[in-house]
Formats: structure tokens, sequence, C-alpha cells
């Protein structure tokens, strides 16, 4: 019986054997399909290209357009199709994937397969539709796509960041600043340790309660921003029907009838003169807010800019919605064929526009009875019905905002207090100074909305993510704090802890994860072993820490990937361990060296791989390295030591039993390896090789030799300071 059968599912959340990013990795048995490439089961290719079409944009291992395609036609393997399926299940559900790879075991069947996961649940979900998806092209039998696509969009919009908050955590990246999502939410962390900052959609750990109070009160915002000088509508709170027409007479109509505190144009009614429409536009506002306002209507249209640290990066213009009658259909039919058809109108944040549902909006039906017209009536031919004033506002005008309009727009967020503001004003023409022309800022919004100006109707969108990240994080910023990673078996957990210990000499405040325990500042918090990603992350989620020392096994990177996205010093010891590893199909010396090279491969640019010159095959790691190499050995005649001395390198090395650091010709001696505590721990068949790695790993932090030679000569490997020792110094927190 033909099968595909999953034998074991991880999400690696971090960089890993196979990429930098998350990924799911499946290990899959194909049984007899082993026997049984694509181009052996007769219309399996055309039924599966038949159901997912958009195949042909996999470029495979070909490099071109339809490359996964003629794999398929050629003949490739079940393991390797699932990849492709389960990748494009995930964009079509609007969970965007790219990477991708099947890898044989050595165990006749069994595949290793991972792929781009943004989130965990999502790719578990494409993982065991592709694999019934697959099946069904297989046998011939039929496979609901539609419903199950529907399936997935929905894990996407419940489970996966919204795109307000995508495109500020995508931005972030391409700046090279890392995040952390906190919740399944979308409070996000962007940066780690003391350096980072958080963001929650558009609202930031800048953004003040008390001007999101204010700016949640309409009213109060009015008499704010009328104190200092910005163009407002006059109006007032007001208390039943009666009192909203009385106060229409004192401003005078037309007027706009709107709750204190709704959002997205919710419950909103304007250009009201007559006293039926006002009373009965209070009760509509009454039903979406705690107070209602009647103000003086300002005539043109809806703008709303954005405001990002005292500077407007976005505008956009709203437009009022029509139908035209046909003599025969209703006005609710009418909205249906001309409006909700538009594709760019949609019930989720992925559409720009929202459709048109008069049951569910008051304030349509409202303008409807002002026109004589009820849901069902049915308009003449070619008469234009006005169906909603105010919303659509998705027409991209940034170019157009004159400066006077920028400067009142900004002028008004900083009087409410927000450093990102959504600013709702309504003019006829944005490119002219409001005065003239009664212009007037109607609202001012917290955490704003930035779909209108990712997906705006009529033109390419603004990077309103990066002037966000740019808020943030100055360019000089890069949101990170000095990260050390250490792999490999011998004397990992020990070298980690005097890296730490001497950067605490340096004045920073440390977190450290290795096998010892979980420590902040010279305490350990948690005594179990930490050499894992979870500890990794509660290290650089910290708010007080400065430096992070993590230490790696390869069974940790195997089995969940790398606590850290980038590191600034990344230190590898040996490829051994090989037996331990049997478990993830690893048994050579090899493969090993293919799983610790994540350690080197996460080295940025400025930063410093530290490697062991005794190991040949940590040695070889060298060239994968986008910054600096620092080798150490016990034998400064090594090849590897040499060869790179002569290139101008920096080593550290025993030479007549002192410890010795070189660049090139100069040479500083650190001390006597038998002056330091380390290079007599008994526990320690590498005491001496640890010593010299943490002695390099110290070098590739900038620490000065005389900093080095005092913290090396005062660590003691035995000392350990447990969180129930009571507070110490100025850091008694523990988290």
């Amino acid at each position: 019986m033909k099968d595909i059968k999953i034998l074991r599912v991880a999400y690696l959340n971090g960089p890993n054997l196979w990429t930098y990013r998350p990924v799911l990795e499946a290990w899959v048995d194909i049984g007899e399909l082993e026997d049984f490439p694509s181009n052996k089961i007769p219309g399996f290719p055309e039924r599966l290209v038949a159901w997912l079409p958009s195949l042909v944009e996999h470029r495979c291992g070909i490099g071109e357009r339809g490359g996964f395609l003629q794999r398929l036609k050629e003949g490739t393997w079940p393991a390797h199709i699932l990849e492709h399926v389960a990748i494009e299940l995930q964009n079509l559900a609007g969970s965007q994937a790219g990477f991708g790879k099947a890898r044989e075991t050595g165990q006749r069947g069994v595949y290793k397969v991972a792929f781009r996961a943004r989130n965990e649940q999502v790719g578990r979900a494409c993982l065991a539709a592709a694999r019934e998806l697959v099946l069904a092209a297989m046998d011939g039998r039929p496979y609901d796509l539609p419903a199950t696509l529907a399936g997935l969009r929905a894990m996407v919009d419940s489970l996966c960041l919204g795109p307000s908050t995508a495109c500020i955590v995508d931005a972030a990246a391409d700046r090279g600043i890392p995040s952390i999502r906190l919740t399944e939410g979308n409070l996000v962390q962007l940066g780690y340790g003391v350096q980072q900052r958080r963001i929650w959609t558009a609202e930031t750990d800048r953004t003040s309660a008390i001007a999101e109070s204010v700016s949640s009160d309409k009213d109060l915002t009015k008499t704010l921003l009328a104190s200092c000088g910005v163009p407002v509508p006059e109006g007032r709170v007001v208390s039943d029907a009666q009192d909203a027409w009385d106060a229409a007479e004192d401003i005078g109509v037309p007027v706009v009838v709107k709750p204190s505190d709704a959002n997205h144009g919710r419950g909103v009614s304007i250009e009201l003169s007559a006293r039926e429409d006002v009373e009965a536009a209070f009760g509509v506002a009454e039903r979406e807010g705690s107070e209602v306002i009647v103000e003086r209507f300002v005539p043109g249209n809806e703008h709303r800019l954005l405001v990002v640290g005292n500077k407007v990066v976005a505008a956009a213009r709203g437009e009022a919605a029509w139908v035209v009658g046909d003599g025969r259909s209703t006005v609710v039919e009418l909205i249906d064929r001309q409006l909700n058809t538009d594709p760019r109108r949609g019930l989720t944040e992925d559409f720009p526009l929202n459709p048109i549902l008069i049951d569910e909006e008051p304030a349509v039906a409202l303008e409807l009875a002002r026109q004589g017209l009820q849901p069902d009536s049915v308009p003449a031919a070619e008469q234009r019905v006005l169906v909603q004033r105010n919303g659509n506002v998705a027409f991209d005008v940034t170019d157009q905002v004159h400066p006077e309009v920028a400067a009142a727009a900004t002028l008004a967020a900083r009087i409410v207090g927000l450093d990102i503001a959504g600013i709702d004003l309504v003019a006829q023409d944005i490119s002219q100074p409001l005065g003239p022309q009664h212009g007037a800022i109607v609202e001012v919004n917290a955490g704003p909305g930035l779909l209108m100006h990712l997906k705006p109707v009529d033109s390419p969108p603004r990077p309103v993510g990066r002037a966000i990240v740019d808020h943030l994080f100055p360019e000089s910023q890069s949101g990170r704090i000095p990260v050390v990673g250490i792999a490999g078996t011998s004397g990992t957990a020990v070298i980690a802890r005097l890296v730490s210990w001497l950067l605490q000499l340096n004045g920073r405040y440390v977190g450290l994860a290795c096998s010892d325990g979980l420590y902040l500042d010279r305490r350990r918090v948690d005594s179990r072993p930490s050499a894992d990603w979870a500890a990794g992350q509660r290290v650089l989620m910290n708010r007080s820490v400065e430096a992070a020392v993590i230490e790696n096994g390869a069974v940790e990177i195997l089995a969940h990937g790398l606590a850290y996205d980038r590191c600034l010093v990344g230190v590898v010891t040996d490829v051994s361990g090989a037996d331990a590893l049997a478990g993830f199909h690893v048994h050579e010396p090899q493969q090993v060296y293919n799983v610790l090279r994540t350690q080197v491969d996460v080295v940025l640019p400025e930063g410093t791989a530290v490697l062991n010159a005794d190991d040949p095959l940590v040695a070889e790691m060298a060239p994968l390295c986008d910054g600096e190499v620092l080798f150490y050995g016990l034998d400064p005649e090594l090849p590897a030591l040499v060869e790179h001395r002569a290139q101008g390198g920096r080593v550290v090395f025993l030479r007549a039993g002192q410890v010795v650091i070189a660049e090139g010709d100069d040479e500083h001696v650190l001390g006597a390896l038998a002056s330091f505590p380390l290079a007599h721990d008994a526990r320690s068949p590498v005491a001496a090789e640890s010593l010299l790695a943490a002695v390099g790993a110290a070098c590739a932090l900038g620490l000065s030799p005389e900093l080095i030679r005092a913290g090396a000569s005062t660590f003691d490997p035995d000392h350990v300071t447990s969180l129930d020792a009571g507070p110490r110094g100025a850091h008694p927190h523990a988290s």
C-alpha cells in the first residue's frame, strides 16, 4: 500500500542545520514509494498541478520559474514533493514561505523534510494537508482544496502576526534588528536585553498610557488641540436626542454626530441638517460609544495622516461610496453587485476596503433614509445613491500633503502625547493649508491601523514599518547586545562561565545560560541544566541584560535551533559526540560538523569565530565566518594556527607553560598556565583548552589583556551564588 508516514515533527525556532530562519522539520517514511518517483505514477503530476497551478513559481534546485514542475515531470520523490506542496499551501493561506529542503537519512525510504514556517501550528497543519493532498493526487481521489485553504487561512488570521505588526517586524529584520514574539498576539520584542524595544501593532513602549486615554476621549482631545491653536470643529458632548438637536442649533447646521470613544468611523453620521436626522444619528452613535458628540460639519474629504516620531510618514484620503440604479435592483443588490464585488473589499485585514453590510452599519441605513430610500428600495435607472460618506480611507495622498497641514498633524500628536498617531482631518484639498478652506482635525488616534498605507487602493505601499523601526532605533542602533555562543562538547559550560565572569568584571550585567544553570549577574537563578533554546530566550528577553553568554550543544541545535539569530562571538570547541546523536540520524564527525557550523554561520560581520585549531574539522569552519577568525590551540606549531598568524590573524596558544595572545608577529604573554585556577580543575580533562577558548572569546570581545589576566586568575570554577543567597548589590531582581 502506497503511503507517506510522518514519523516525527519538530519546530526549529532559531538558526539550525537547515537555515537561519525558523523551520518545521519532519521525518517521513515513504515506504514502497521509494520505488515510485513522480514520473512512474500515471497522471499524478497532472492532477497535482491542476490543483496547485501556482507551483509553477517554485524554482527548486534548477533556479528558474517552473523548475519544480520540470523535476516533477522528470521524476522526483514524494518527500521532495511534500516539501513543495507544504510551502505552497502556506503561501496560498497567506503565510509567505519559500525555503525548503528534503534529504535522505541513510535509512531506505526515510527522509528529513524541512520548510520555512512562520508559525508552528500553521506549519504542522500545512504538512498534514500536504500529505493528504499528495496521496489523493497519487491515487486519483478527489480532494477538497477550497475547504482546506479556508481552514488554513482562518488559522493564519488567528495565529500569525497581523499585517501591521508583521510589516514592522519585517522592516526590523531588513535592518538586522532581531525580534522575539512575546505572546500569541501582536506583542513583539525588537532587539535583545537592555537594547530591546517593544511594539504592539502600531503602539510602542514609548506610547504613553495617559496619551492613549486622552486620545480615546474625543471631547478632551478637541479641547486640548483648540487650546494650542490647532483647527478643530466646534462642538460638545450631548446627553440625549433633544440635546443633540439643541447643540446643532447652537453650532449651526450642518453638523456631525459621532461617538466620543469609538473608532474606524463606526457610528459617525455627517452633514446632518434636519432635526429628525440629528436625533436618529444620536441613537446610532450612542450604540457605538459611551458618550455622543455633536460638532460642526467640515466640508471636504476625510483624510488619515500617520505621524511617527514627529513626522508625517503617510497619508490617505477617503472617498464616498455611491451606487447607480438600474430600475430593477434594490439598494442592497446594487451594493453587493457594484461595491462588495470589488476585490479590494474583504472582512480581514488583508483588504484595504471593507464590505458594506447594511445590517451591521446603521449609519448606512440612516444615509439612505435621508434620501428617501430603504435597503429594499429600487432606485430609478441612472439614479445615483450615496451609500457611505465616510470610510474607504485607502487612497494614497502622501506626496500631496501641504507642509502646514503636516505641521498641524504633528503638533496634534505632540499635544496628545503620542509617539505614533493616526490624525483624522477633513479638508477639501490636502495640498493647501487648512485655514483658508476651513479644514479641521477631527480626531487623534492611538494605535492607528497601517493597512491603508500598506495596501493603498491606487499606489505602491508606503514604508510605514521602516518609519516605525527608524523611530525606535536610530540608524546608529541595532538593538543588539554582545552575544557569545559556545558550541561543542569539550568544556563548553566552564568556558561559558569564565567568559561571563570576565564580562562582569568589565562592568556588564550578564545573562548566562549553560549546562550548570541559568545565571543573571553572578547569581544562579535556576540550577537546572540551561543550555537550551528556552533558557537562551529568557536571557535575551531580560531588560537588564547587557551581554549574553549561551552554551549550545549539537542536540539542542538539532532539536530547537539557536536561541539567537546572530552573535558577536561564536566559539566551537570540537566536533566529537556523534554517538549521542544517532537518534537524529547523525553518525559521523562530518555530520556533526554540519550541525555545529551553525554557530559559525551566525557570527555577525563585525564579530569573531573562536575556533579550536587542535580539531581539524573545527579549523575547517573558518571560511564560513562572515567576520574575523581567532584560533586557539595548545601547540603554537599547529598548521592552522601558524598559517593564520602569518596572515596577521589573532591566536591564543600555550608555549613553555605560558598563555600567549598573539596578532601576527606581536605577542603578549598573559601569564603562566599554572597561575590560573581553571587549569587545575580536576573535573575537566580539557581545562587548558577551555581556558584558551575563554581567553580567545574575551579577546574577541575587546577586553584588555590586564582584565583577562585578573579575571582568569580570580575565577573559581567551583563557586556558585544561588538566588536564595539574598539580594546583592544594585541588581536584586532575577528576571
